[in-house]
């Protein structure tokens, strides 16, 4: 169960941020909900809506307000609000609008929730999570963006579909970028105790080969863009995904999660904010993991925070 008095604050209750109150509550990761937004009708009828539902959900109290006050001293601050992406749109095209956004977002609510932990979730993550660093002050163990832990999660389940097993039998990363550059590490992946390289045939009776993994990995990138085509926005799994973070570190449970965080000489990558395996609990991030990886993950890694840092370069970063 959560601490006493932990509190989680989320700014923005668009789709995914009211997500992840959601998922949170009925998770019972906190003891209070603080939804910030801007529009003052939206986000009091988001809550209302998230806390009229708290009888069936482990004890907590919900609340929303325009007033960035609600956040205060919270434990953890989730920022979700950002430009809108659309349909064909990448996640880097909307840099510049949503840096915008946190220049004005984060410096208030570093004032309200000085020693929280903040969790980046707005896109595109990376290269938003390294502004909003630089914007914020903080140390890079308290400030992070959500990375391709959805993203690995979208690749486990779809070996899972293929493989006959539960997406939870499935231990596989998604690294790099959160976008169309982000690297699968197959190398490292294993369902069981079985490396995925020696798994076998499929439940269709298929060869886990190089093109039946390329045609997985073409689907977890355009998994974001199917869905935001067909309804407007992805909310149900990055609400998931957001609370699973907020669990590990509210319950101090060390989990290693692909977050995205500034990299210090990881593998001669630095100066970037991209997804690598991370140590997570209630102190923030932690150590680095180093995975095995092949020659062209590698360089596939490599090209990946070469494509993030181009893009943060329009903005001067």
């Amino acid at each position: 169960m959560p601490d006493k008095g932990s509190k989680l604050a989320v700014i923005g209750a668009g789709a995914v941020g009211s997500a992840c109150v959601y998922a949170s509550m009925i998770k019972g990761v906190a003891r209070e909900y603080a939804l910030f937004d801007i529009n003052e009708s939206k986000v009091k009828a988001e809550a209302l809506d998230i806390a009229q539902g708290s009888q069936f959900a482990p004890v907590s109290t919900v609340e929303g307000s325009s007033d960035m006050a609600v956040i205060k001293d919270a434990d953890v601050v989730v920022i979700t609000a950002g430009a809108k992406q659309k349909p064909g749109q990448s996640r880097l095209d909307l840099a510049g609008a949503t840096i915008n956004i946190m220049k004005d977002v984060i410096p208030k609510a570093v004032e309200q929730a000085p020693n929280a932990i903040f969790l980046l979730v707005s896109n595109p993550v990376d290269v938003v999570t390294y502004a909003g660093l630089k914007i914020s002050g903080m140390t890079p163990d308290h400030f992070f963006g959500s990375g391709t832990v959805l993203d690995s999660s979208r690749l486990r389940y779809l070996i899972a579909q293929h493989c006959g097993v539960s997406a939870q039998t499935v231990h596989a990363y998604i690294a790099g970028e959160h976008g169309d550059s982000e690297i699968p590490l197959w190398s490292s992946a294993i369902i069981g105790a079985v490396p995925l390289l020696q798994w076998g045939e499929t439940v269709d009776g298929r060869k886990l080969d190089e093109s039946l993994r390329e045609a997985i990995h073409h689907e977890v990138v355009n998994s974001a863009y199917s869905i935001i085509e067909g309804k407007g926005a992805t909310n149900y799994a990055i609400g998931l995904s957001v609370a699973q973070i907020v669990t590990t570190i509210l319950r101090d449970e060390r989990r290693v999660l692909p977050v995205s965080t500034l990299l210090d000489d990881w593998m001669g990558i630095s100066d970037v904010c991209m997804s690598v395996p991370t140590l997570v609990g209630r102190s923030g991030v932690g150590r680095r993991l180093v995975p095995v990886v092949t020659p062209d993950e590698y360089r596939g890694l490599r090209a990946s925070a070469d494509s993030i840092r181009h893009v943060a370069s329009k903005f001067g970063m």
